[in-house]
């Protein structure tokens, strides 16, 4: 072993190390405990608070550049620190669309002034961000987006509808797709906004799920102001700037913190509802399923030098992770833990969205066909 590579490996041993002590001492027992039985406003209390813990830990950004307010490692590090945080039953971040999508993607399309501005406070928790993609009458077709930005001296006029807008009650800030041309060609007629959530003209409609919770909106715009200052790209480079943003979705961070959701159910299904020997095999393959999704992680990872191969990776996980967490629910849901019954209630129908937001199994199916297999159309 050369001398480089005893470094590297020593250095994220003192990480791993560092980590699992930093977790087992804050991790809030408030959500280990009850998070079955929290209501919603106590777990968005409790994410919020967890952000602000991991920036002051030092565990916020963790493979962003120092320049930028992240801690300068690796992405094995932050994948390494998802796995370790699902083992500790860590909340999830409640910043996480800033950190995963709008963070990356100012790193690598915005401006200094953009960068300058947004990064610090979405890395400490103090800015949460959502996602302006879906509308009505544009689902999985993203690129027939009606949503419309007309220019106007200084910036854009916005007028339109979002729909499943995530975290958008609690979200300062939006990564917005709109249409800034209505006769330019598909794919060239989009552009990218950072629009002000609270900014006039903004109005939420929330939209309550079928667990109870209201985590989405269909947002209304009425000509609210975004400056040009607010725009990622080029005029008319809206397109890709969201196909960017999606790789960012459905990648190895962001299957990663599926990973500390589904690794906590798993574990508590196994350790309390099917302790009892109740179907063992089934348990047995749901165990092998939930590693799955860290080992093709891993897999990710380790091609991250070859962008090719990696995409190879990341694209199956979105499918992997949804349609495991759905049977892990129903599994969960059939044995009736009389101790945990509203926790699996409520995560039996919150996972029923999980094979339909950020691409359905269909689409992505046919995204892994063509692009990574290569299959006619």
């Amino acid at each position: 072993m050369s001398t480089e590579t005893e470094t590297v490996a020593a250095r994220r041993a003192n990480f791993r190390a560092d980590a699992e002590k930093w977790l087992a001492l804050n991790v809030p027992d408030e959500w280990r405990k009850n998070r079955g039985a929290l209501d919603e406003e106590q777990e968005t209390r409790i994410r919020w608070e967890w952000d602000r813990q991991l920036h002051a830990g030092g565990f916020a950004g963790l493979s962003l550049p120092v320049e930028y307010g992240g801690q300068g490692l690796g992405l094995r590090e932050e994948v390494l620190f998802g796995e370790l945080a699902a083992r500790a039953q860590a909340p999830d971040s409640l910043g996480r669309i800033g950190k995963i999508l709008t963070a990356p993607l100012l790193i690598a399309h915005g401006t200094e002034q953009q960068r300058a501005t947004y990064l610090p406070a979405i890395l400490s928790g103090e800015q949460v961000w959502c996602q302006g993609f879906s509308e009505p009458g544009s689902g999985s077709d993203l690129a027939s987006v009606a949503c419309f930005a007309q220019k106007v001296d200084g910036g854009y006029l916005v007028r339109g509808r979002k729909t499943w807008t995530s975290y958008s009650r609690q979200a300062e800030r939006c990564l917005l797709l709109v249409r800034t041309d209505q006769d330019a060609p598909r794919y060239k007629n989009l552009s990218l906004l950072l629009l002000d959530m609270k900014a006039p003209g903004v109005s939420l409609s929330p939209i309550r799920q079928i667990s109870g919770s209201a985590h989405f909106s269909e947002t209304t715009f009425d000509d609210v102001f975004v400056s040009d200052e607010d725009r990622v790209g080029a005029d008319g480079n809206g397109w890709a700037m969201a196909m960017a943003i999606l790789s960012s979705e459905r990648g190895a961070v962001e299957a990663v913190t599926r990973y500390v959701e589904i690794r906590a159910d798993m574990t508590l299904l196994r350790d309390c509802c099917a302790r009892a020997g109740e179907a063992v095999d089934r348990l047995q393959d749901l165990e092998l399923r939930v590693e799955l999704i860290r080992w093709q992680v891993s897999k990710a990872v380790a091609r991250e030098e070859d962008e090719e191969r990696m995409l190879g990776s990341v694209m199956v996980l979105k499918v992997l992770w949804s349609e495991l967490w759905q049977e892990l629910t129903s599994l969960a849901a059939k044995l009736s833990c009389s101790e945990h019954r509203d926790h699996w209630r409520y995560q039996y129908l919150e996972s029923r969205a999980a094979t339909i937001y950020s691409g359905t199994s269909e689409i992505q199916r046919n995204i892994v066909a063509e692009r990574v297999l290569g299959l006619p159309k």
